[in-house]
Formats: structure tokens, C-alpha cells, sequence
């Protein structure tokens, strides 16, 4: 996969996209990351990116032209997309829809991504009707800039790429992967203060295992993201522990 990010502070990406999981994906040739200053595409001394908002108001808007000739210098021919060579256009902002694993795995699937830091007051409205096929946010919050978010989803996406992680399996396990947040996990000593491993893990059997981080999982989601429960796959076993866990803690 490819992933293009367009910024005003190429720098910011140095610490966090450069180490861990994401610097091995790189150096296995599973992922090109690459950065791009807006500030490339401008045509004045001053290299400006922002103006005034018409009609008044606080703050500087992002200019559309060096977003829109930046875009373009990535995608040859045009920004007509079709079939296989659709390469997603994302604005990272406030005003998207919400990230999710579902969405890291929806974006996952393409070769190719390409990341829109907003900044200031945000972007020319052009852009977002007439460039980005994409606006997503990572909370309800406000951030100094989209650059933390395209991390975010940056490190989110690469993750789920086949052959990133050691075990394809630590994918699957993880929180909201499965709609359910991750079972409690523990590792040696057996006991320490005095605080054991719960026994079931000791015991070797590895279907008992599986059904207790099962149990485990959807209690700990009952107990910290109920609104999860509404769109989890649950069997009909799980259905009557969750019915009979609510009763108790009614």
C-alpha cells in the first residue's frame, strides 16, 4: 500500500510513522509512506496557504489551489477514478464520519490512500465538494490540525495489511474487531502480591480458554461500551449470559 499525506508540517511525521510496526512495515516493502508540504504547490515568495474567509469571521482557511495541484501531481491524468484505480482522497476533519476499525478495514482493501491534513478554520469548501472522496474525523473533539488524526488512521489501516503484524491473528483478537472490546489478558508470574492468573488459563484446554475469553469479552463490553452489544455477533449461548449478567447488575 501507498499512502500519501499532504501537510503543512511534513516534520511531524518523523517520530511517531517511522518506528514500531510501522517502520517494519516499511522496510519489508509492505507499505510506502510518503509525505508532501502543501506549501510545494503554492506560486507566490511567500508560499501561502491560507486566506481570509469571504463574509468575515475569525481565522484563515486553507486555500484550494495547492490542494487540488498537489492531489493532481499524485494522480497523473487526472482525478477521474474508476475500478481498480480509485485511490480514496481523505480530508481528515472535525465534520467527517467517525473512524472505526470497520473503516481502517474498509480502507485497508485499497492500494493506494491519500491523507488531507486540514488546518486553520478548515478548508475551501470546493475541496471537500470537488476533491475529497472522503471526510473523517477520530472524535468529537477539535485538534490544532489533521495530522494526528492521519496518523491515527495511518497506523490503523497499515496494521490490518497481511504480513505487517507477527500473528495475522492479532487482528482479528482486538478490541472493536469483532464488535466486542478484548478479553483480559495476563502473562508469567502465575501470581504476583498475591493476585493469581484466573485458573481456566493454566489449565491447558485450550476450548475452555476460548469460551472463557469469549464470556470475558462481552462482560467487559457490557460493563464499559453497552452500545457495542447492539451490533455484535453474539450466539444464542452469549445472548442468555448477557440477559442473565444485565438482570444481575440491575
Amino acid at each position: 500500500m501507498q499512502i500519501d499525506i499532504l501537510t503543512l508540517f511534513p516534520q511531524m511525521f518523523e517520530g511517531p510513522l517511522t518506528t514500531g510496526i510501522f517502520k517494519r512495515a516499511v522496510n519489508r516493502e509492505l507499505v510506502q509512506l510518503n509525505t508532501h508540504n502543501i506549501r510545494d504547490w503554492t506560486h507566490d515568495k511567500h508560499h501561502t496557504v491560507d486566506d481570509y474567509p469571504y463574509g468575515g469571521g475569525a481565522g484563515m482557511v486553507l486555500k484550494p489551489e495547492p490542494i487540488f495541484q498537489a492531489v493532481e501531481a499524485l494522480k497523473p491524468g487526472g482525478l477521474q477514478q474508476q475500478g481498480a484505480d480509485i485511490m480514496p482522497i481523505i480530508l481528515l476533519t472535525p465534520q467527517g464520519r467517525l473512524f472505526s476499525q470497520q473503516i481502517a478495514f474498509e480502507l485497508s482493501q485499497y492500494s493506494r490512500l491519500v491523507l488531507i491534513c486540514g488546518h486553520y478554520e478548515g478548508v475551501d469548501e470546493r475541496v471537500i465538494e470537488y476533491l475529497a472522496t472522503d471526510e473523517i474525523s477520530i472524535g468529537d473533539y477539535v485538534l490544532s490540525g489533521g495530522e494526528l488524526p492521519a496518523m491515527v488512521v495511518a497506523d490503523a489501516v497499515v496494521r490490518l495489511i497481511p504480513g505487517v503484524l507477527g500473528s495475522e491473528a492479532s487482528a482479528v483478537d482486538d478490541s472493536y474487531a469483532t464488535d466486542l472490546l478484548e478479553y483480559p489478558q495476563y502473562t508469567r508470574p502465575p501470581e504476583y502480591r498475591g493476585w493469581a492468573v484466573p485458573e481456566v488459563l493454566l489449565s491447558g484446554n485450550h476450548g475452555e480458554v476460548a469460551r472463557w475469553r469469549r464470556e470475558q469479552a462481552v462482560l467487559r463490553t457490557l460493563r464499559r461500551r453497552p452500545e457495542l452489544l447492539n451490533k455484535a455477533s453474539l450466539s444464542s449461548e452469549e445472548k442468555y449470559l448477557l440477559s442473565k449478567l444485565k438482570t444481575l447488575t440491575e
